[in-house]
């Protein structure tokens, strides 16, 4: 078991200027800056207060200028810190003073207690599912509204949820056919489906809002989607999106007032030999112009 401990990083005992650096922040331009100096042969000091070094950028989905993978970017350099010998890094810890002057800093760092022995860490997390001591908070059960669903749907509804047996891990499909038989999400339904499989209706609704295909509003009988990647852009589908808003008198994200179209675009289809490229419900449609794509439109009118 680790104890919390203070360590000094100094250059006490010498008057000359020492050739190591300490590097505060772990995120991308604290690795980056590390490796800089390391290469340089500096010896490097990362100092990083969260459990491990890469910062918030895994967070992000594309990058500016590039639109590289957040993580195409940050992995090999937590890579390459890890195992650069001229950088020692100091995780979970913080910096608590600065003495010194340029050249002969002495620095008080804080290393927080892991209580595990680094040496022996693997990485493989059985020490979180076998710990004895766990801090576990009880919430009281929000207290769910009352719903008023007709007989037919509150039926279609019951259908669908006594198709899967289970709780959580069931959810996603149950939310598919839901959106399936409505074509979006009801909130009585959403509730309903919290009463009948005992999830919390926060759960459900964080999953619901994340994916695209899921929506919380009513959407119309065929749902147009305009890709706007950088193909389809150059090839002109904006000018395919502005006439579908003049033609049908919505704007993105909108619903005809008839439920017959809903207008939404999207950043990439992922055919971009086909540019510009639309879809109407499941079928695709590739090398448009403005008019070709809104002469579809006659196809799915009732």
């Amino acid at each position: 078991m680790a104890e919390e401990n203070d360590s000094k990083e100094t250059a006490e005992g010498s008057d000359k200027k020492v050739g190591a650096v300490m590097v505060v922040g772990g995120g991308i331009g604290g690795m980056q800056a590390s490796l800089d100096l390391a290469d340089s042969g500096y010896k490097v000091y990362l100092v990083e207060r969260g459990p491990s070094i890469g910062g918030v950028m895994a967070q992000l989905d594309k990058t500016f200028p590039t639109n590289d993978c957040a993580m195409c970017t940050l992995a090999p350099r937590m890579v390459d810190c890890g195992s650069h010998f001229n950088i020692e890094k100091l995780a979970y810890s913080e910096v608590e003073e600065v003495e010194g002057a340029a050249g002969r800093f002495v620095v008080r760092v804080r290393r927080k207690a892991r209580y595990i022995d680094e040496d022996k860490c693997t990485g493989c997390g059985e020490c979180v599912e076998n710990c004895l001591v766990r801090n576990l908070a009880y919430l009281e059960p929000a207290l769910l509204p009352e719903i008023d669903l007709d007989v037919s749907m509150r039926g279609k509804v019951d259908e669908i949820l006594d198709r899967y047996d289970g709780g959580q891990e069931v959810l996603v499909p149950i939310l598919q056919d839901i959106s399936e038989e409505f074509n979006w999400l009801p909130a009585d339904v959403l509730v309903r489906i919290s009463q009948a499989k005992r999830i919390p209706i926060e759960h459900i609704v964080r999953i619901a809002t994340f994916y695209k295909s899921f929506s919380l509003v009513p959407r119309g009988k065929h749902i147009i989607t305009v890709c706007l990647g950088t193909a389809c852009h150059v090839k002109g589908a904006g000018r395919i999106l502005d006439r579908f808003e003049r033609e049908l008198d919505i704007k993105v994200g909108e619903t005809t007032p008839d439920m017959q179209f809903t207008l939404q675009g999207v950043r990439c289809i992922g055919c971009c030999g086909l540019s510009p490229v639309i879809t109407i419900g499941d079928d695709l449609y590739g090398k448009l112009n403005a008019a070709d794509a809104v002469a579809l439109l006659d196809r799915y009118k009732d």
